[in-house]
């Protein structure tokens, strides 16, 4: 590395320091674990100012980096579609916004219409404003309710805080917007002996309860992650979805569904929806949709939904009357269209699906081998792993000391993981691993042998 280089992350790290407020970061003085300053990636390995190289294995730390890192096809084709057109507002068109919609509407049966903005928190709150419009138009104000279920989480807005079923992440940014109702979450794991689809039953009937508290005449959306993310990596109990469709059709309730970490192929499908058999009338994305190539975020819905601001054609307010300024960027969706080539050109979701597989295996040996480890769950690329004090005794949570102890004692092994966190009170026990779809056996080797030695020296240490 040569001197020059060094002075330029040296004065980085220093800027940093100084000028850079982090995510989710207190800015205590970094007397031990200052952020990272990375610097460079390829494939699933990241180098940071020091020279460290690290295996990524949550793609980028929250579920982004899905073809992983340094594809230089993608930047040359927002390169070469900025240099030709870089912007023009979404009330007009460009090309690769046109194209990529047309490409991921094939992905996406029952679905046809694309609305365009820069995130996830920004695609779920499109939903709740056209929610809001309906109901207006069409309902007479009622139907305005949305409901939205415990450990899930749709943003960082008020609006999407508002059906936030994460509490911790809520603190402090009270009051809420009216209108927003909790259902129950489906963690089959700290449910009791259940069978599997009698808690499927017994979850859709919670729902089903809270429907006719509230009435159903004034619900207008379900909101749903197909498997809960950073509440806890939650996949839902057999039978659990096609109840929950049936709910939305017998009491007229549109069904959103949040793919903002599952989409792209992170279980081993297009969409973590299409496990499942079910139909939406909302599918939101970002993340994974350019792989942090370029901002982007889609919000997604059917004909039927489209047409119902089309319904008053003599009211000249009867449109959509939204804006997303960055949603008319081209660089999303020319990002995005090479980052689909790849996904199919390298059949990366059949890789998902195999390497899933994989995966599972080498996380259910080591639950037989730590007792720490209460519960193995996930799809595809896409796994929690729940710690608790002693499987054999009870399910009684971790620490977040420990888990935060797991967590850096795989970095310092080269391996980066992630953890729920500062998200759901008395419940943050939950690793997570989201490698890339890149991903081999190899790969899946060093980060399994670096969760192996960590959790045996953790069990040690709080035994």
């Amino acid at each position: 590395m040569s001197t020059n280089r060094n002075t330029i992350f040296d004065h980085a790290v220093q800027a940093d320091r100084q000028h850079v407020w982090h995510h989710m970061t207190q800015h205590k003085p970094f007397e031990t674990q200052a952020p990272s300053v990375m610097v460079e990636g390829k494939g699933m390995r990241l180098w940071d100012v020091e020279g460290t190289e690290y295996l990524d294995a949550v793609s980028g730390g929250v579920w982004t980096v899905n073809v992983g890192y340094g594809r230089a096809s993608i930047a040359n084709a927002v390169c070469e579609q900025l240099t030709r057109l870089n912007y023009y507002a979404g009330s007009g068109g460009t090309v690769p916004a046109a194209l990529f919609a047309e490409r991921l509407l094939e992905k996406m049966h029952g679905l046809s219409r694309v609305y365009y903005s820069n995130s996830g928190s920004e695609a779920n709150e499109k939903v709740f404003k056209m929610v809001r419009q309906i109901s207006t138009q069409h309902y007479n104000g009622k139907k305005s309710k949305i409901l939205y279920r415990e450990r899930d989480y749709h943003g960082t807005t008020i609006a999407t805080l508002s059906a936030c079923g994460q509490s911790q992440r809520m603190e402090g940014y009270g009051p809420f917007l009216d209108g927003f109702v909790a259902v129950p979450d489906c963690l089959e794991y700290r449910r009791g002996d259940t069978s599997s689809e009698s808690f499927a039953e017994i979850s859709a009937k919670a729902i089903e309860d809270v429907i006719l508290r509230e009435g159903p005449d004034s619900i207008g959306a379900l909101c749903l992650e197909p498997i809960t993310a950073g509440g806890g990596v939650i996949v839902p109990p057999d039978g659990y979805w096609p109840r929950v469709m049936e709910l939305c059709r017998k009491y007229d309730i549109l069904l959103h569904i949040d793919e903002v970490v599952c989409g792209f192929g992170r279980t081993g499908e297009w969409f973590g929806y299409q496990n499942y058999g079910i139909q939406p009338d909302f599918v939101t994305m970002a993340k994974g949709v350019a792989s942090g190539y370029a901002a982007i975020s889609c919000t997604v819905t059917t004909e039927a939904v489209f047409e119902k601001f089309k319904a008053f054609p003599d009211d000249p307010m009867n449109m959509f009357r939204d804006i997303s300024t960055f949603g008319g960027c081209t660089a999303g969706p020319a990002a995005a269209l090479e980052n689909l080539a790849i996904l199919e050109q390298e059949n990366l979701l059949d890789n998902t699906r195999k390497m899933g597989a994989y995966l599972e295996q080498k996380l259910l040996s080591l639950k037989d081998k730590h007792a720490i480890v209460g519960d193995v769950r996930g799809k595809g690329l896409f796994w929690g792993i729940e710690l608790v004090k002693n499987r054999e005794d009870d399910k009684t949570p971790v620490s977040e000391r420990t888990i935060a102890a797991v967590v850096g004692g795989c970095r310092q092994q080269g391996v980066l993981i992630g953890a729920t966190n500062r998200s759901v009170p008395g419940y943050n026990n939950t690793l997570c691993l989201s490698p890339a779809l890149i991903a081999t056996p190899h790969d899946l080797d060093h980060i399994t042998d670096a969760l192996d030695k960590t959790l045996q020296k953790t069990r040690c240490e709080i035994s």
